[in-house]
């Protein structure tokens, strides 16, 4: 019997969709259509390229009313937020096709009589989306739009749980009439993804996922000279002055805390709060926190639904439990969230106070609805904690003094510095990471760089 993988809901424990994995035939017959379209896609203007991504980005929003509670199904996310990543996918698929006349233009250095110099920007040939499941459309769009407007082909493997996205993207994308081979997607298995890469079928790699995740794929890539590029872990902290605004933090930081369940990739996972506004912060954030309403994914009322699958709350649990045997308190009664239940996907939002950097839940990314509370005595003691860590995706800083939180964020080990906001990608500025988060960057024109290669014209026009 072939092999299929299967997406299982963490709503109810139900298969939402079940394929089967692409066959060896099947996977090299895609890959040789993708290498075949995309020199005659790489042919055409700029302009044509960016009718075809942006109809198809017209057929993806017509979908509207389908992905909401499929995402709901297959990933958890409450019905009532899931608008809002579609939201976020039009914005930065719009951004790239805006800008990608400004970053995939010529440079020219300053004249020199009797030549004619410039660099212009070449598309890599075939890129390898190898997407997530915890905002499945909004990280893939982060490599694929910028991969096709650059004149890439692209071939999309997406995560077991959301299966349906890369089919979404398939109809988007064959609804906009792009042209054969030039945009595809695979059901693989890890194991095969792998073989994908070290294989030789692809000249660039685009990977969202864990740290572990990400070594798999540079050892599949090594010896090939690919671009790999990777979004991996984080444990992004935030930094409470005593100058804050302190309702406007309070709502945020709750909101970075627990949306999507905790499992997004720059939520914050961990605060540092001034001593002289702890316990005002304290309150307000426990209190905030007591409001969540648990529970299933597809009603209304649900502002934090269920985590991706059991033994991922497991593990956040694990964390919470071993802090509290080491002093830790735990503000959260579970008992306030009846849907809360050991052994499923549905746990409650906890906020810890009395944690140290010894603890797991400080230190190891959690990815759940958890976050550990500090009491620190100035920038010094915050700055020192923000950077002990592996990880360096974002870091937020929530002070009415704009100077001095520029002067911290300088001296942040990490990929983004926000002031009085978190948990956000401005499709402007380059999502990038450090240390163990990964390395290369998407979006801005600074993705554009990461998904091409420079090739220069030193053209002597006297002799």
């Amino acid at each position: 019997m072939a092999e299929s993988i299967s997406s299982v809901s963490p709503v109810d424990g139900s298969i939402v969709a079940k394929r089967a994995v692409a066959s060896k035939k099947h996977v090299t017959a895609t890959f040789a259509a993708a290498r075949a379209a995309q020199r005659d896609w790489a042919a055409l203007s700029l302009a044509e390229r960016a009718a075809y991504c942006s109809k198809a980005v017209d057929a993806m929003l017509a979908m509207k009313d389908d992905i909401v509670p499929e995402l709901a199904w297959c990933m958890g996310r409450p019905v009532r937020y899931g608008a809002g990543e579609l939201r976020g996918f039009e914005e930065r698929a719009r951004h790239m096709i805006a800008i990608a006349p400004q970053a995939l233009d010529r440079l020219t250095p300053t004249p020199k009589d009797g030549f004619e110099r410039y660099i212009t920007r070449e598309p890599l040939g075939v890129v390898f989306t190898v997407a997530p499941w915890n905002y499945p459309y909004l990280t893939t769009v982060n490599s694929v739009i910028p991969a096709l407007m650059a004149g890439n082909s692209v071939v999309l493997k997406h995560a077991s749980h959301t299966l349906l996205v890369a089919e979404r993207f398939q109809k988007a994308f064959d609804k906009a009439g792009l042209p054969k081979g030039v945009f595809q997607h695979l059901v693989l298995n890890h194991q095969q993804t792998g073989d994908v890469i070290s294989g030789g079928l692809v000249n660039a790699v685009c990977f969202t996922g864990s740290v572990e995740g990400g070594r798999v794929m540079e050892r599949a890539a090594a010896g090939r000279f690919l671009h790999v590029g990777l979004e991996l872990g984080g444990k992004d902290p935030a930094y409470v002055r005593p100058d804050a605004d302190m309702a406007h933090a309070i709502e945020n930081l709750v909101d970075g805390s627990f949306f999507n369940s905790g499992q997004s990739c720059c939520g914050i996972e961990r605060i540092y709060v001034h001593k002289d506004v702890w316990k005002p912060f304290i309150d307000g954030f426990v209190e905030l926190t007591r409001s969540y309403v648990l529970g299933s994914p597809l009603e209304e009322a649900t502002t934090l639904g269920p985590m991706i699958k059991a033994d991922a709350a497991a593990f956040v649990r694990k964390q919470v439990a071993a802090a509290t045997r080491a002093g830790a308190r735990a503000h959260i009664d579970p008992k306030h969230f009846p849907a809360d239940r050991k052994g499923t996907p549905y746990m409650a939002p906890q906020v810890l106070t009395g944690v140290n950097h010894q603890m797991s839940v400080m230190r190891d990314e959690s990815f759940g609805p958890v976050v550990g509370i500090m009491k620190v005595s100035g920038d010094e003691e915050a700055i020192t904690l923000m950077n002990d860590s592996p990880y360096g995706l974002t870091a937020a800083i929530w002070s009415a003094d704009a100077k001095a939180a520029t002067a911290i964020g300088q001296r942040l080990e990490t990929g983004t510095v926000f002031m009085n906001r978190c948990d956000y990608l401005d499709p402007a500025l380059a999502w990038t990471g450090v240390k163990d988060t990964g390395r290369g960057a998407t979006l801005s024109t600074v993705g554009y760089e990461m998904l091409t290669r420079p090739k220069s014209f030193h053209l002597r026009t006297k002799t």
